[in-house]
Order: structure tokens, then sequence, then C-alpha cells
């Protein structure tokens, strides 16, 4: 009786390990699968990492690569978890129960918390940004699509074995059900998959025009004419820039509330320093250095392929006004397009600073209809004022009030329009630009849809895509999604056929079959089956 007990409860506590290790095994799956969502996430958001690095200078004051330690965090944790996945699949490959070491379980559970974390904080600070995901999924879908069928048929493998060697019929049910509607998800998932490179070819636009958004700032520091020349010599349509207006009336080029960035401001005028950026003259702005910044943070990690004249010449920049911009841009008969920020309350020139811009514009000598005119304040007035402007909206607004206003151009950030709200406006005779495109895959996915033109801070990278990096018709796209669902169901049926051969002689035997073939000569397919039965027969069911 004594001993029934002490077998009773060695298997109950077999049971309770057992099922705790599949708790386990389940977290493991979840926080692999979080962290590849993550990883993606940060890929594709490589179009938005300055945006991200300006955020987080906003909120602390000090200008720092935020997504270094990020970038560094998420590979070595996905790496970690990727690899006790595989390992994990092993273990399932040859029937073995997984049993993680508590080391293991400790890491698995800080990459969980981890990761969980900086999704919601992301998604409280950034929230915008994780369109990024969706948007991209139009130039990556088919070819994820692709590559999880891929891995989904090589699964078939373990569990077709899972199958064969399991003993109770509703797990064997359970195990096909799921895997099967998993396969047949991947069979069909390609008539929910949209994206605008599947087209004809015959039906692709000119590529989009491209702005240099302040610039060219991954090659010089952002709004100084050093980087405007950058972008010209990358033969761009036109150019952009961030005004401020300045104690004096003069509008100048800033992007930030104060200097401390992008200048020296902090050894000129130190007590000054917090100061808001329209609160100083244009003496003492042209007194400041705006290319050392530049040398110091390598915000772009560019300056080590600079030569010394290049280098010399980024670190003797200075603050750039609006009218010199313009005049570059009517030199180079290039496009003109700047948003205005309003001074603040106390300033001398909050009420009259849509007309010191204006007053700028014409004095400049720029051809009106070169100059995109973004300011919503005043707009009747600048519309008689200089009725060549090319009045253009940075709202997302109905046609008919766009119509109303005379607003002939729109300027959104890439995420606010989507591919039929491109139509719409083309139709519309409504001129599209979009902000801030930066990746060849995006700018791909753009010229697909039809937009006319982008907004870019790496004119020198767009400049290099001559065609969108793939294209192919409904027809193609159609052909390659029935053969690849053809060839899994060929694979994954002759692997279900092969696993239930191999595995068919293992019932015919039994472990004192097994401890007897030791002393008796049998081929190595035998010997290989009962090994396994044995395995399997010790294990919980």
């Amino acid at each position: 009786m004594a001993l029934m007990n002490s077998s009773a409860g060695m298997l109950s506590s077999a049971s309770i390990s057992y099922k705790w290790e599949c708790l386990w095994s389940f977290i493991l799956f979840c926080t692999f699968s979080l962290l590849l969502v993550w990883f993606y996430f940060w890929w594709e958001a490589h179009n938005d990492y300055s945006e991200f690095n300006w955020f987080l200078y906003n909120r602390s004051g000090e200008w720092s690569d935020g997504t270094v330690p990020i970038l560094a965090a998420t590979a070595a944790g996905f790496t970690y978890i990727a690899f006790l996945m595989i390992l994990a699949l092993c273990h399932v490959a040859v029937g073995q129960q997984i049993n993680l070491h508590w080391l293991h379980k400790i890491g698995v559970t800080v990459a969980l918390l981890t990761t969980a974390i900086g999704v919601i904080s992301v998604t409280q600070m950034w929230g915008e940004e994780w369109d990024v995901v969706w948007i991209s999924l139009q130039a990556t879908g088919p070819f994820l699509h692709i590559g999880a069928l891929a891995a989904v048929t090589a699964l078939a493998w373990l569990v077709a074995g899972q199958m064969a060697r399991a003993e109770k019929t509703r797990f064997q049910v359970m195990v096909l059900l799921i895997y099967l509607s998993v396969l047949l998800t991947l069979y069909f998932i390609p008539l929910s998959i949209t994206s605008p490179c599947i087209m004809e070819r015959g039906s692709l636009k000119a590529a989009p025009a491209i702005i240099g958004h302040q610039g060219a700032p991954m090659l010089a520091p952002e709004n100084t004419l050093l980087s405007f020349n950058r972008a010209l010599q990358r033969n761009v349509s036109g150019l952009e820039a961030d005004v401020t207006i300045s104690l004096d009336g003069i509008p100048f080029l800033m992007r930030d509330r104060t200097l401390r960035r992008t200048t020296n401001v902090r050894r000129v005028f130190p007590d000054r320093q917090y100061d808001d950026a329209s609160l100083f003259n244009w003496t003492d702005l042209s007194s400041l250095n705006a290319g050392q910044w530049f040398l110091k943070d390598d915000p772009f990690w560019t300056v080590q392929y600079m030569s010394t004249s290049e280098r010399w010449s980024v670190g003797n920049q200075t603050v750039c006004s609006l009218e010199q911009m313009l005049k570059l841009a009517a030199k180079s008969k290039s496009s003109a397009v700047f948003t205005l920020r309003r001074p603040p309350a106390n300033h001398p020139h909050r009420h009259d600073w849509v007309n010191l811009t204006l007053d700028t514009v014409l004095r400049s000598g720029i051809p009106q209809q070169q100059v995109m005119w973004t300011v919503d304040s005043n707009r009747e007035m600048v519309r008689n004022v200089a009725p060549g402007l090319q009045q253009t909206s940075v709202q997302k607004l109905p046609l008919d009030t766009l119509h109303h206003k005379g607003i002939s151009r729109v300027l959104l950030r890439y995420n606010q329009a989507s591919a039929q709200d491109v139509r719409l406006y083309n139709e519309n005779n409504i001129s599209l630009t979009l902000y801030s495109v930066n990746e060849p895959w995006l700018y791909s996915l753009l010229w697909c849809s039809g937009v006319p033109s982008v907004s870019s801070e790496a004119p020198q990278v767009l400049r290099k895509v001559h065609y969108p990096l793939w294209l192919m018709s409904p027809d193609e796209y159609c052909l390659i999604w029935i053969c690849t669902d053809i060839i899994s169901f060929a694979v994954v049926l002759g692997i279900f056929i092969f696993q239930k051969w191999r595995m068919s002689g293992m019932r015919s035997y039994n472990p004192e079959q097994i401890m007897l073939s030791a002393a008796v000569r049998r081929s190595s397919r035998d010997v290989n089956i009962m090994k396994e039965k044995l395995i399997f027969s010790g294990q919980p069911q």
C-alpha cells in the first residue's frame, strides 16, 4: 500500500511539473511573438529615427541618439529568446519535455516585461508611429506571407511527429485542428493583402518630386545654407524649412523652441540659453555658430565620412535667414516651402508676424508660383496681396473647404493620407506632398500610390531609387500565391505520410522488448523506433 501511495505521489508530482513546463513554454512563445513585433516595429521605424530623437530632446532638453540603446536591447533580447525557441523546437522534435532552467525563466520574464513596458511607453508617447507597421505591411506583406507559410510548412514535421507519437486521440485532434487552422489561414490570407505596388506596370506614374526638408540634414547642419546647397546638388525640386520671427522682426530658420541644440548659445549667451529663440535679435543670432554641434553630436553618423575641408565648412555655418534661403531657391529655380511658428505672447511682433514674413517673401525676388504658403492665419489677405503664391494646407481638410479657401496643395505626414486620399486629391487637382519620407521602401510605396511629391531629410538616398523596389501585376501575384500554396500543401502532405510510416512500427514494441533488444542484432531503423518508444513511455500523458 505504501509503495502504491508513493507511486501515486510521484505521478502527481510529475503531472504538476509537466503542466508548469507547458505554461513556461507558452510564456516563451508569447515573449518571442511580442519581441518579433517589437523588432519589426523598430526595423520599419528607421524612417523616423530623427523624429524620435527630436521628440526625446523636447522632453529631456538634452540631445542623444535614443534609438541606439533601444536597438541594442531589442537585438540582444530577440536573439536570446529566438535561441531558446530553437532549443524548444529541437526538444519537441525528439519528443522530449521542455525543462527551462530557472535562470532562463528569469531571462524570459525580464524580456517579456521590458518589451511590454516598451510597447506601452511608445504607445503613450509616440502612438502615431504604430501606423508605420500597417503601412510597411503594404510593402512587405507579400514576402512576409511567403516566409510565414514556409515556417508553418516546416512545422509540419513536428506536428506530424507529435500526432504519430501521442496516444490520446483528443490530443491528436486538437493539434491537427490548430495546425490546419493556421495553415488554411495562411493559404487564403493573400485575399486580404493589398498593396499599391500590385498593379499593371503601364499604370505607374512619374516618380514623386523630392523636396529637401531642412536641406540635406544628414550631410550638413539642418536649416543652414550648406545644407540647402547639398540638397540642391542632389537635384531636389524644392527646399523646406522651419521659420521663426526674431525680436527685431527678421524671419530666420530654426526648428527648436530654443537655440541650445543647434547653436553655441550656451557659450556665447549662457544666461539666455533657455530663452525662446524668437527673443533674440538678428545681430545676436548672426553671431552664433550653427555648425559645430553637428560635428560634436554627429546625429546621423556621417561626420566620419567627411573630408577635412567639408568639416571646416560644416563647422563655420551660421544661422540662416528666410530671405537667404528664398534667394537660393530663386537662383536654382526650386520651389520653397516653410512652416512658420507664431511668436510667444510677450513678443513685439506677435500680431504682425504674417505681414513680416510675406514682406520677406516678396522682397526676396523669388517668383510667387515657386512658394508654397502654409500659414493659415490671414490667408485671405495673403491671397489678395500675393495671388501667385501656392496656397498650401498642413491639415487634412474636406475638398469643399480646400476649394473655398483657394488651396491647391496639401502638406501632410505620410501616415495621414491613404491610397484612397491620394486618388481623391489627384482627381480634384490638389497636389499632395507627404513628409518625412527617408527610406526607399516608403518612397517606392508612395510612388506606386501616385503621390506627386515628398519631403525628405535624405534626398541623397531617395535620388538613388530609379524604380520602385518591387512591382508586379495582379496576375503575377496570383500565380505566385497559388504556386506557393500548392508547394506547401504537397510538402505538408508528404511529411505527414512519411512520419506515419516512420512511426508505424513503434506500437509493436514495449519497454521490455527494448531492453532485450540490447542483446539482439537489429536494423538501425528498428533500434531508433524502440528508443523513441522507451522515451515516450515514461512521459506523463
